[in-house]
């Protein structure tokens, strides 16, 4: 049989070296030295003082936008259909997004608004996309968000699915919620906040009844399907009855049964109707959930808590809440588990205390990653966040403060990972954590790369392992401290220290 290369082995044969090197020419390309000289300056402080000037344009920004979280938002629904007012490019892009990082398949349409809509608006759009949605997939609710080209030109999502109800498109009683969620502003943290509260918002409308006894949980856009299994375990574990709104876990890690599901799971919508009556709402993201947080305690008249269940102190704070809200003690168990998440902290800690970490990711995984390493004596010294504001740039400053390991760390609020290159050349540390973007800079500095947070492209499987409670601790210790290892062994593998004992 006959051997099919891939790209790997192709490209480094004779034949395409020659192409890649007449390609060159063709290209007119700057000679190598000269580009061996602009890349070496780029690793100067000279260089970097330049970089950090920039203000109008984004170099590998770490977010994506408003749209890809609202999709991915109400995706968690039962039967929901995500349906995008905008071009079909666009609604492409979220879902090769969303299936790379998950490695499963995802649905959303779009109305596949072109020149056409930009000059006489959306509206015919929008009609004739919902009639079809509803004839061929027969969603029990459609989840309408938008595109820069809606928002640009100024569609109105209420007043179009009012016609569109009123013509007959779609029946009258199918729940269809709808966020404005423009892409030029925010990022995915905004556009799932505001799916979600458009979501509550019309399941929940007439539906104030009797308390029902309920916990609420708000994962957040949290990229780790392992994450909701694990709140839904730890809830379980301690008999406190729950309904985990926006529940993704069956739709980005179902089965493989041999039969197609159009929807896998989700969030029962009798469930997310309920869930006004519910006795209290968590939700274990801050800056992905605000907008919600505030409509549940202002509309619902309900108790809200936000907790960040990242490390030891995260998760002990997750558990004594829990115990407070349903009255119910901590198990043992959980006590046990913390138990061996902090001896893993132990044995490990000797090769993490004084290491400096470069993060680059979204807020709440961001505090939490430091919170973690400097409980383990770590040194968080560079905090890249682009889609952080003022209040998370005063929370990081804070926590830093709080610990003696903290000291050195500075926060960077809407740089990217361009600005992350110049500080990892002129003020190096031992490892780098991020997606699977940030590998370029593990290439271009040689920083060793923990892939932690979303998206992660190129290794198979992270999203199904949780990083919140005590179990998460266990494994975001594992990823840190084997990365660690796994360096010491390479800059060791031909002197005397290459040990077989670690």
């Amino acid at each position: 049989m006959k051997k099919v290369m891939d790209h790997n082995e192709l490209f480094t044969r004779p034949e395409y070296k020659e192409q890649f090197e007449r390609k060159k020419t063709f290209e007119n390309c700057p000679s190598d030295e000269e580009i061996k000289k602009v890349a070496d300056w780029t690793k100067t402080p000279e260089y970097k003082e330049l970089n950090f000037q920039r203000q109008h344009i984004k170099i590998n920004p770490a977010k994506a936008c408003q749209p890809l979280g609202a999709v991915y938002c109400a995706a968690g629904f039962e039967g929901s259909m995500p349906f995008v007012q905008g071009a079909q490019g666009c609604v492409a892009y979220f879902r090769s997004h969303l299936s790379r990082h998950f490695k499963e398949p995802f649905s959303a349409i779009s109305t596949s608004m072109t020149e056409d809509a930009a000059v006489f608006g959306g509206l015919n759009n929008m009609l004739e996309g919902l009639e079809n949605a509803y004839a061929l997939y027969k969603p029990k609710m459609l989840s309408v968000s938008t595109t820069c080209m809606a928002e640009v030109i100024g569609d109105d999502l209420n007043a179009y699915i009012k016609q569109a109800r009123e013509k007959g498109v779609i029946p009258a009683n199918l729940p269809v919620a709808f966020a404005h969620t423009p892409s030029f502003v925010g990022s995915h943290l905004t556009g799932y906040d505001n799916m979600l509260k458009g979501i509550l918002s019309a399941l929940t409308a007439h539906k104030k009844g009797e308390p029902n006894g309920k916990l609420n949980i708000i994962p957040g856009f949290d990229p780790y399907t392992g994450n909701i299994e694990e709140i839904k375990r730890i809830l379980n574990m301690m008999g406190v009855p729950h309904t985990v709104l926006a529940d993704v876990t069956d739709v980005f890690d179902s089965p493989n049964t041999g039969e197609y599901k159009l929807y896998p799971g989700g969030t029962p919508l009798e469930d997310a109707a309920d869930s006004i009556n519910g006795e209290a709402t968590i939700a274990l993201q801050k800056y992905s959930t605000q907008k919600t947080i505030d409509y549940i305690h202002k509309h619902w008249g309900q108790k809200t808590v936000t907790t960040n269940p990242i490390g030891i102190k995260g998760t002990d704070a997750l558990l004594e809440e829990l115990s407070r809200i349903s009255d119910r003690p901590i198990p043992e168990e959980l006590e046990n588990e913390r138990g061996r998440a902090v001896d893993a902290m132990i044995d490990s800690h000797p090769y993490v205390h004084g290491k400096r970490f470069a993060l680059v990711g979204d807020p709440d995984l961001l505090l939490g990653l430091m919170a973690l390493i400097m409980e383990m004596g770590g040194l968080p010294a560079h905090i890249v966040c682009t889609n952080g504001d003022k209040n998370f740039e005063q929370e990081a400053n804070e926590l830093l403060a709080s610990s003696p390991f903290g000291r050195e760390g500075r926060v960077y609020v809407g740089k990217d990972m361009w600005h992350l290159r110049s500080l990892l050349f002129t003020e190096p540390v031992d490892v780098l954590i991020g997606n699977s973007y940030a590998k370029f800079l593990w290439r271009d500095t040689g920083t060793p790369l923990v892939r932690i947070g979303f998206p992660l492209f190129d290794r198979h499987h992270l999203h199904r392992y949780p990083v919140i409670g005590y179990k998460g601790a266990m494994n975001l210790v594992n990823w840190i401290v084997n990365t660690i290892l796994d360096e010491m062994d390479r800059k060791t593998m031909h002197s005397a220290s290459f040990d077989v004992i670690r």
